[in-house]
C-alpha cells in the first residue's frame, strides 16, 4: 500500500510539471494518510487518491480590461474546483502577480481538507474545496481600474459559480473592495441577489467579525494546543509574521488573552518590540497601518522607539538577532512561511521532542469557518451579531483541534501529531463520501 501512495505522488508530479507548490502539498498530505490508506485497500481499487489529486474541473480564461490611460490590459484568470464530494466548492480568489496554476492547485487541494474539517465542526453545512485567482496585481491600481478588472473577471467566472455550486471568497489581493465589485457584476449578469460570494460588506449580507476571524481562530487553536499540554497562553512570548488582516486579528486576540507579542513583519523586514505589541494603542496603530497600503515595520519603529527594525529579515531569527527566547511562532503572511518547508522527518523530530506544530489548514480555518457562518446567515435571511460570531467561531476551533488531536492519537499514537491528524480528519469524511457516490 505504501507503493500506492508513492505511485500517486510521482504520477501527480509527472502530470503537473513545474508546479512545485502543488507537489509539496500532495506529498505532505498523501504521505500522512499512509496508515489510513493501509486499512482500506478498496481505495486503490477505485483509484480514490488519483481522483483526489485531480481537480474535478479547471477553468482558465483571459481577462481583458482597460486601464486609466486607455490602454488594453490582458491577465489570466483561474478557477480550480477540486472536490464537491461533501458540498459545493468553496475557496478564495487570489489576485497577485505570482499566481499561476501551481499556486492555485496548491491552495485548492489544501482547501479540500480545511473545508472538510470546518464543515464537520458546524451543523449541516458541509463544503467542498476549490480556489481561483489571477495574476492581476491590485497594488498601485486606482479604484476605477480595480473595478474594471473585477467586472471583466466576473464576466468570465459567473457561469461556473453559484450559491449551490461554487461560492468563492476573498484571499490575498481580494478584500472588501474587490468582493464588492465582483458581487455587483455577478448580480448584474444573473439578475439575482444571492449569496454567491462570502467576505461581502456588512450592508449587503456580510458577516460582522469576519475581518479578524482568521487571526482569532489561530489564537484559539493555539490555546487548545497549550491546554492539551498542561499550559496556558497567558504570558507566553510570541513571534508572528505578516501585517494584514490575519496578523492584526492575531495580535488583537493575543493581547486579549494576556500573551506577549514581540514581533511583526512586512515586505520591508520585521520589528522586535521587547515591551510587547500588547497595548490598545499599538494594536490600533497596526490597524491604521494595515489600511494605509504602506510598509508597516519602519513606521512602527519610528512611533515606538523601544522597538528595533530589522530590514530585509524574517522574525524567525529573532533569537539570533536579539537573544529573545520565544515560546510560539505564528506565521500570518504568505504560504510556505514555516509549515510547508518542514519535511515529514522534521515533523517527526519535533513530535519526538515534544514540540507541537499547528497545521496551517486547521489553525487558519477561522476564515472559512466564518464564510460558512455567512452562508448560513444569507440562507436564513438573518444577521448575526459580533458575540454570536465569536461564540460560534470559538467552538468551531475547539472542535477542529479535537478532531486533529484525536486522529493523531488514533493513527500515530501522539496527540501532538496535529499536521497528520488534520489531514486524516479532513480526508476520512471526503473519502467516505467519494466511496458512497461511485466513480464520479
Amino acid at each position: 500500500m505504501a507503493n500506492y501512495v508513492e505511485r500517486v505522488i510521482e504520477q501527480c508530479k509527472k502530470n503537473n510539471p513545474g508546479e512545485v507548490e502543488f507537489h509539496q502539498t500532495v506529498e505532505e498530505v498523501l504521505s500522512s494518510l499512509q496508515p489510513v490508506v493501509e486499512q482500506h485497500p478498496e481505495y486503490e481499487e477505485c483509484a480514490l487518491l488519483e481522483r483526489l489529486v485531480e481537480p474535478e474541473r479547471g477553468v482558465t480564461f483571459r481577462v481583458v480590461w482597460v486601464d486609466d490611460n486607455g490602454k488594453v490590459q490582458v491577465n489570466k484568470g483561474y478557477r480550480y474546483q477540486f472536490s464537491s464530494a461533501i458540498g459545493p466548492y468553496k475557496g478564495g480568489l487570489r489576485f497577485a502577480p505570482n499566481v499561476y496554476p501551481g499556486i492555485i492547485k496548491f491552495l485548492g487541494f489544501e482547501q479540500i481538507f480545511k473545508n472538510s474539517l470546518t464543515g464537520n465542526s458546524l451543523t449541516g453545512l458541509p463544503i467542498g474545496g476549490g480556489k481561483g485567482g489571477s495574476d492581476f496585481d491590485p497594488n498601485g491600481k486606482s479604484d476605477a481600474e480595480v473595478m474594471r478588472f473585477c467586472q471583466a473577471f466576473m464576466t468570465e467566472l459567473y457561469r461556473h459559480i453559484g450559491p449551490n455550486t461554487d461560492v468563492p471568497a476573498g484571499d490575498l489581493g481580494v478584500g472588501a473592495r474587490e468582493i464588492g465589485y465582483l458581487f455587483g457584476q455577478y448580480k448584474r449578469i444573473v439578475d439575482k441577489y444571492e449569496g454567491v460570494l462570502t467576505g461581502k460588506g456588512i450592508p449587503y449580507g456580510g458577516l460582522l467579525g469576519r475581518t479578524e476571524a482568521t487571526g482569532f481562530g489561530i489564537v484559539w487553536y493555539a490555546e487548545e494546543m497549550l491546554k492539551a499540554n498542561g499550559e496556558e497562553i497567558k504570558d507566553k512570548v510570541v513571534a508572528i509574521s505578516g501585517f494584514g488582516n490575519v496578523s492584526w486579528g492575531t495580535a488583537w486576540q493575543l493581547q486579549r488573552l494576556g500573551a506577549k507579542l514581540v514581533t511583526i513583519s512586512g515586505p520591508d523586514g520585521y520589528i522586535y518590540d521587547p515591551e510587547g505589541i500588547s497595548t490598545d494603542e499599538k494594536v490600533a496603530y497596526l490597524l491604521e497601518l494595515r489600511g494605509s497600503g504602506k510598509n508597516i515595520c519602519a513606521p512602527y519603529a519610528e512611533k515606538f522607539p523601544e522597538a528595533t527594525f530589522f530590514p530585509g529579515k524574517k522574525p524567525w531569527g529573532v533569537f539570533q538577532d536579539t537573544g529573545c527566547k520565544v515560546d510560539m511562532f505564528i506565521p500570518c503572511a504568505m504560504q510556505n512561511d514555516v509549515n510547508m518547508p518542514t519535511t515529514n522527518d522534521a515533523l517527526k523530530y519535533l513530535m519526538d521532542n515534544c514540540i507541537a506544530v499547528g497545521p496551517a489548514k486547521a489553525a487558519n480555518a477561522g476564515g472559512v469557518a466564518c464564510s460558512c457562518i455567512e452562508m448560513g446567515q444569507n440562507a436564513g435571511h438573518t444577521v448575526f451579531q459580533h458575540e454570536d460570531v465569536y461564540a460560534q467561531l470559538h467552538q468551531i476551533m475547539k472542535n477542529i483541534y479535537n478532531a486533529c488531536a484525536n486522529a493523531g492519537e488514533k493513527y500515530y499514537g501522539n496527540k501532538n501529531a496535529l499536521v497528520q491528524g488534520a489531514n486524516i480528519a479532513g480526508f476520512e469524511r471526503v473519502a467516505e463520501a467519494m466511496m458512497a457516490q461511485g466513480l464520479v
